[in-house]
């Protein structure tokens, strides 16, 4: 039978479980800043708490961590990190960028969501990360002590586990966990509305919305999930909120050829995010198997870019990094090197 992992709980939650094992309450704030701050992986290094104690807390709880069981590299400097978890296996990504270090997490053993165009999305659902399955993506990897930014963009919906994702974004923002700044942190989804107004109400840091098409009726072609959560109906919601400060919306807009990558489609856009304060990010499609659209030719992500530029909306072309290991968007599929 395994252990509860402590990893991804809070000084309160600690000071419960220490005191049930007879511990004194102040072992609670040791316990945060060994996990936390100095990330050690074994209770036995933990100097400053009693030797009694160590025993207790090795007879009936683990910290949580666990070595990746593979790691790629890419000629890009991008690396991969494969990770065993309940349900299967699950990737999380070091993008390296001049002055930053990006970690792309995931927060499913696969997704629900059933995009036809994302890896992820076409292995199903195998089950939902715990706060310590994400939390050890950070603790893990060759650069975590080197990690400037985070973004859950990796495999599955953030919004379908916010439980766990919420509560390992408490860690990374709170004074006794990483004590990160939100604006370090961005989380993506696809638009589950209900999800998204806990996140919007709650956290104060920047969000991301896979859009990828301004008609409804050709973006559930490929996202399902339009017609349960109508992309109109988000924007309403984020409407709601003020992204004029600190925190940002911005949206990803991955080109197909042939199918959201003319004018048509660049106008229909400009229209959906008229007077918003954000960012269009168009991304590189990645070929997949047995999915018929190929990328959109370079100089149609030229003319795309320069339209929504021209009417006042700030968008780039993405740069994709790691493709050659499938580490880019759309290509994580928790799989071991054959």
């Amino acid at each position: 039978m395994s252990k509860e992992k402590l990893l991804g709980k809070s000084p309160e939650e600690l000071k419960s479980i220490v005191l049930s094992l007879g511990l004194p309450a102040f072992t609670a704030s040791q316990l945060a800043s060994w996990m936390y701050r100095k990330r050690v992986r074994s209770f036995e290094q933990m100097s400053d708490i009693s030797k009694k104690g160590r025993e207790l807390l090795a007879e009936n709880y683990e910290i949580g961590l666990s070595d990746p069981l593979e790691v790629f590299t890419s000629r890009d400097g991008t690396r991969k990190y494969l990770f065993e978890v309940q349900g299967g296996a699950i990737e999380a990504v070091m993008i390296p960028d001049e002055e930053r270090k990006t970690l792309c997490v995931s927060s499913q053993v696969g997704c629900k969501m059933g995009c036809k165009f994302c890896m992820t999305g076409r292995q199903g659902f195998h089950g939902n990360l715990s706060v310590a399955d994400i939390l050890n993506q950070y603790l893990s990897i060759e650069e975590s002590q080197e990690l400037t930014n985070t973004v859950f963009m990796g495999m599955g919906e953030p919004l379908d586990n916010y439980e766990a994702v919420s509560g390992a974004i408490r860690v990374l923002i709170s004074d006794w966990g990483f004590g990160w700044s939100p604006k370090r942190i961005t989380l993506s989804t696809i638009g589950l509305i209900p999800g998204l107004k806990r996140y919007l109400d709650e956290s104060r840091c920047h969000l991301a919305v896979s859009l990828h098409n301004p008609f409804p009726e050709e973006r559930f072609n490929f996202m399902p999930i339009e017609k349960a959560y109508d992309i109109r109906d988000v924007l309403d919601l984020i409407r709601r909120y003020d992204f004029s400060g600190q925190r940002r919306v911005s949206f990803e807009y991955t080109m197909f050829a042939d199918w959201n990558d003319d004018l048509r489609h660049a106008a229909a856009l400009a229209r959906l995010l008229k007077g918003l304060e954000c960012r269009v990010n168009l991304i590189r499609f990645h070929k997949i198997p047995d999915f018929p659209y190929d990328c959109a030719p370079a100089e149609k992500m030229i003319a795309f870019r320069d339209y929504l530029s021209e009417k006042g909306i700030t968008c780039t072309i993405r740069a994709s990094k790691g493709e050659d290991i499938f580490a880019a968007c759309g290509l994580l599929a928790g799989k071991h090197n054959s």
